[in-house]
């Protein structure tokens, strides 16, 4: 099933979690008591933001503990973690990311299992069952979802946050090369973003990005200035030639995009 699941989604196939033995309709799925189990210490993708490119499906890994009764068999129930937007979790959520299959749990005692997961991240348009739209880059909170055998859902949230984030790229190009020394070095270049739903990078307009230099020997940056991406994305300045060394923009990035630093390109001053 798809990742991204709406509440149409949810309610068509209870748990959305491809827990193909658990559909009920949806009025039931809304009623049904679930299992009555609790998460914890839930971690995905190690604690890192999450980073989707263009085209391909980036999938992450994720932990958590689920806390049971004894009695209750570990195999009347299958889990997974939950990405949501909005208020609460549920089947009223807004806006919902699950992984494409359940859990896999190991039980560590009677009443507590020790679980993994993955989640995929299609961008939308990279395929007939892509999910991510631009719209859906930023802060993301976590939860998890418990189905049982009966069709009762158990949906638990606040178990922490993430970001779901557009990749980024970043080039320069500083010239004349060589060129001697007090004379004017332009120096070029383009921040850019992936659009998921049309597979390609598009210009991150009127962003700050510095600019920084490296002399020849050193292996710190230093930043020179401040300027802002055009409305296409791209960059231009002018600095003074003074010593050897390499140029390169540097973009600390935003919620929705990662931080990203250009490849130095290196002047010879004469």
């Amino acid at each position: 099933m798809r990742n991204r699941a709406t509440l149409a989604a949810v309610s068509a196939v209870t748990g959305a979690l491809a827990l193909t033995a658990l559909a009920v309709p949806a009025a039931q799925a809304a009623t049904t008591a679930g299992p009555a189990v609790t998460f914890s210490e839930l971690k995905v993708n190690s604690g890192k933001n999450i980073v989707v490119g263009t085209t391909t499906q980036v999938t992450v890994a994720a932990t958590y503990t689920v806390t049971k009764p004894a009695t209750l068999a570990a195999s009347s129930f299958q889990t997974g973690p939950v990405l949501y937007r909005g208020d609460t979790l549920g089947l009223d959520s807004d806006d919902v990311l699950l992984g494409d299959d359940p859990g896999t749990c190991t039980a560590s005692s009677s009443t507590v299992l020790k679980c993994t997961a993955k989640i995929q991240f299609r961008p939308d348009a990279s395929e007939d069952d892509g999910d991510l739209v631009n719209a859906e880059a930023g802060s993301w909170k976590l939860g998890a979802l418990a189905a049982d055998d009966n069709g009762g859902l158990t949906w638990q949230g606040g178990l922490g946050t993430t970001k779901l984030q557009r990749r980024a790229t970043l080039t320069v190009n500083a010239s004349p090369e060589p060129v001697k020394k007090g004379k004017t070095i332009t120096v070029t270049g383009k921040l850019a973003r992936a659009n998921w739903e049309t597979n390609k990078y598009a210009g991150y307009a009127t962003q700050s990005v510095k600019l920084q230099f490296r002399k020849k020997g050193s292996t710190t940056y230093t930043t020179l200035k401040t300027i802002k991406t055009n409305s296409t994305g791209n960059l231009s300045t002018t600095v003074t030639a003074s010593t050897d060394g390499y140029y390169r923009y540097s973009f600390a990035g935003t919620t929705t995009t990662p931080a990203v630093s250009a490849t130095g390109d290196y002047i010879d001053v004469q």
